[in-house]
């Protein structure tokens, strides 16, 4: 049975790739932070008690700041496979806590790579890089593409790419990026831009929300479906050789196109409930980022099979439904029950 670690498995692609993974015959790992709250939402479906003898997911508390806890995980653990999805990963916060952003999205990338190094366990590791790193870098990007990363967030990953491609050389470790485009769905935080939109307006659709208050609306990404990025993510463990690639879907959308389609599938006007927040635009904002990824479809075979409204109609109607039980239990006389909708 391979066995696979996974920092960042509480997030949105953690989940899909542990999902994938499992489906594979997997026995995975997944980092966990220690809080004094429940973030496994996002998994909770996949857990089994590790006293199962069925049991194939199992739990380890960690930090990508804590380097010799990580060595000792990866020691212990002996995976065939590390995905690094574990980071500072919202690019606004990454302007307010450049410090804490440099920490874990840049080192944090570093000491995965030393625990590799200094255990000398025989395992392949993925590193996920972000578009982000093209920044102001003129569409269509591919790999030959220079970065000209626009905020800390994207100069961490830069570093974060590069020293994976050092280790890579300098010590033969079997390490590849994957240039991962904007990828979505219905697990997308609530504060990224595409899962705020899919919020707030299946929200307003109900009475319960008044305004949806956005940054820059000409801004233009090249989104996919996250399910479909993780079958990259693997795809890129699975090859000879440790190599790079952009995986995107080649198309780019604005805000305002994302917030348009999503409101006027629920038969509402977005220029009724849209306004602009000037706290919303980033220092330096990264206009478009549109993605090439002939290399990873010739070279891996891969190909996305959600489409841009497909992946819209998905987040309505998990944000509707959140809306609907909201409402409920707002007309049943509880407060202060947004939060608690999951």
């Amino acid at each position: 049975m391979p066995r696979a670690l996974i920092t960042g498995i509480t997030g949105q692609d953690g989940s899909y790739l542990a999902e994938y993974l499992l489906e594979k015959g997997y026995e995975v790992h997944g980092l966990i932070r220690r809080s004094s709250t429940f973030n496994t939402g996002r998994i909770d479906h996949l857990y089994t008690d590790f006293h199962d003898p069925e049991a194939r997911m199992y739990l380890h508390y960690g930090d990508l700041s804590v380097s010799n806890h990580l060595m000792k995980l990866v020691y212990d653990i002996q995976p065939d496979e590390i995905y690094n999805l574990g980071a500072q990963s919202h690019v606004r916060v990454s302007f307010d806590m450049p410090e804490y952003t440099g920490d874990i999205t840049g080192l944090g990338t570093l000491r995965m790579l030393e625990s590799i190094r200094k255990t000398g366990i025989q395992t392949k590791f993925y590193q996920a890089s972000s578009s982000e790193m093209f920044g102001a870098a003129s569409p269509p990007q591919n790999e030959q593409t220079p970065f000209e990363p626009q905020s800390p967030y994207a100069a961490a990953k830069v570093y974060s790419y590069y020293v994976v491609k050092n280790y890579r050389k300098a010590y033969n470790i079997f390490a590849g990026n994957g240039i991962l485009f904007n990828h979505e769905s219905p697990r997308r935080g609530e504060t990224f831009v595409t899962r705020k939109i899919t919020r707030a307006a299946t929200r307003i659709k109900l009475g319960l929300q008044a305004k949806l208050y956005l940054g820059n609306l000409n801004a233009k990404r090249d989104w996919g479906f996250a399910g479909d990025f993780v079958d990259a993510m693997w795809l890129i463990l699975q090859q000879d050789k440790p190599d790079d690639y952009v995986i995107a879907t080649g198309e780019s959308h604005s805000v305002r196109e994302f917030a348009e389609m999503v409101f006027q599938k629920l038969g509402l006007d977005y220029k009724e409930y849209v306004e602009i927040d000037q706290r919303y635009f980033r220092p330096s904002e990264v206009d478009v980022l549109q993605g090439d990824s002939s290399k990873a479809r010739k070279e891996l075979g891969w190909s996305p099979k959600v489409t841009f409204e497909r992946l819209i109609d998905m987040m309505i109607a998990t944000d509707l439904e959140l809306a609907n039980k909201e409402k409920t239990l707002l007309d049943a006389g509880y407060r202060n029950v947004k939060n608690h909708i999951r």
